[in-house]
């Protein structure tokens, strides 16, 4: 019994040991993750690249639901999937032996309209003739004349008839409106199909497009929008061909917005350009439009540049410990990076978080400085950004234009022999 009770003693202590060293382990693993946390940073020259990135689906500019305008069987259907078609080639064609019977009939009944026709006019032409000699009554050379009319119009609705049912002829072969190729073929030889002048719009035998002009269809955040025009490059990557680098321009820009997977933006086409033959109906985009570049620019880190009401100034760290508050002027920024066009010099050490004391730090002139104001600020990487913003791009009026969907690219570069 009194082993079993020591063993327990042992073991609890065991345990309280390894919770005590584990709980305290912790506490110093983030005292030492909080100390190793960098707060501030060198300024130096770096290239920013501001674009804007969005994924889009690759589709053919001119694709078409070929449709037949009237009822039939398929009797000839001679192109498949991928087929590639010439413009005025067939597609497919129609059974049109019941359009062909009731072709004859229609010449049967103009024939015999035709011979009526001469009939009443020579019935007519006599009649005349009596009633100008005054040989016959009026009434006898009135109904003379009106089935010469009668006979007239039977002739002209006969051929009127012939003329309808020639051309619903002419719809039994469906020929190729441009050079295409065949993407979806549904139905087979034999299968009945219903017109499109229906009131299911027709039975879709195929789907035929253009694919040597192809256009990515992509959904832009409406924070983005205005900063995209007509006629702006784009670069393209296509997921299914690794390594595939594109380009195309800005086709269109839709007026309207819409709301795609809970996210308001606006339609908008890009036309690809230098088309590759890998590239097909599709496939995934990924794009990048570039709004803005700096290279081999000033730059610090977007939260070590701090606002106040309308001045933005940076905390320079001096040799003697203390810190200077320094106006500032900015220029592009992304998500990481600013533009500084003034107010600092290459090698200067700036603060990215201010300190608790900050009175106590400041040298005399920005204390001076420091008591015109109102206050510290905030930095700017949280000025007037939503909770999806990425990057700002910085106009020459300091004006901060936020950004959901922007993607940076930073490269170091080596400063310039004057500035």
């Amino acid at each position: 019994m009194k082993k079993w009770i020591i063993i327990i003693m042992v073991v609890a202590l065991a345990a309280a040991g390894a919770y005590y060293k584990l709980r305290n382990g912790n506490k110093i693993s983030s005292a030492d993750a909080a100390s190793a946390r960098p707060t501030t940073a060198v300024v130096g020259y770096t290239n920013i690249h501001f674009a804007i990135t969005a994924a889009g689906d690759i589709g053919p500019a001119d694709q078409v639901s070929v449709r037949p305008e009237i009822n039939g069987r398929i009797q000839d259907l001679p192109v498949d999937i991928g087929d590639q078609v010439k413009k005025d080639s067939i597609l497919f064609s129609l059974n049109d032996k019941e359009l062909q019977t009731e072709k004859n009939s229609r010449l049967a009944e103009i024939a015999g309209a035709q011979l009526q026709l001469e009939r009443s006019e020579r019935n007519y032409k006599r009649s005349q003739q009596l009633f100008t000699e005054k040989l016959v009554s009026q009434e006898l050379f009135d109904d003379s004349k009106t089935d010469y009319d009668l006979a007239k119009n039977a002739l002209e609705r006969a051929q009127t008839q012939l003329r309808q049912l020639e051309e619903q002829l002419t719809k039994t072969k469906i020929l190729a409106p441009f050079d295409c190729t065949v993407l979806t073929r549904p139905v087979s030889m034999g299968q009945a199909v219903s017109g499109s002048g229906g009131f299911n719009s027709g039975t879709e035998v195929m789907t035929i497009a253009n694919l040597n002009d192809m256009i990515i269809n992509t959904h832009i955040n409406q924070a983005d929008i205005t900063r995209l025009k007509v006629s702006q490059e784009v670069a393209i990557e296509v997921e299914a061909v690794p390594g595939m680098k594109l380009t195309g321009v800005i086709e269109r820009l839709a007026p309207q917005a819409t709301v795609r997977n809970g996210i308001k933006g606006f339609a908008t086409r890009i036309a690809l350009k230098d088309l590759d033959t890998r590239v097909r109906p599709g496939m995934t985009a990924n794009l990048s439009i570039p709004i803005a570049a700096a290279d081999n620019v000033l730059t610090v880190p977007l939260s070590a540049v701090f606002t106040e009401e309308t001045e933005r100034f940076v905390l320079v760290k001096k040799e003697d410990g203390t810190l200077d508050k320094r106006p500032v002027t900015i220029g592009v920024a992304d998500f990481f990076l600013v533009e500084i066009q003034s107010g600092l010099k290459p090698g200067e050490v700036v603060l990215i978080e201010p300190p608790a004391n900050l009175e106590g730090e400041l040298t005399a002139a920005s204390k001076v400085a420091e008591a015109k104001g109102k206050g510290m600020g905030r930095p700017l990487g949280s000025l007037g950004l939503t909770s999806t913003a990425a990057a700002a791009t910085m106009p020459k009026n300091n004006q901060m234009l936020t950004n959901s969907t922007a993607s940076p690219t930073n490269k170091p570069a080596t400063a310039p022999a004057a500035r």
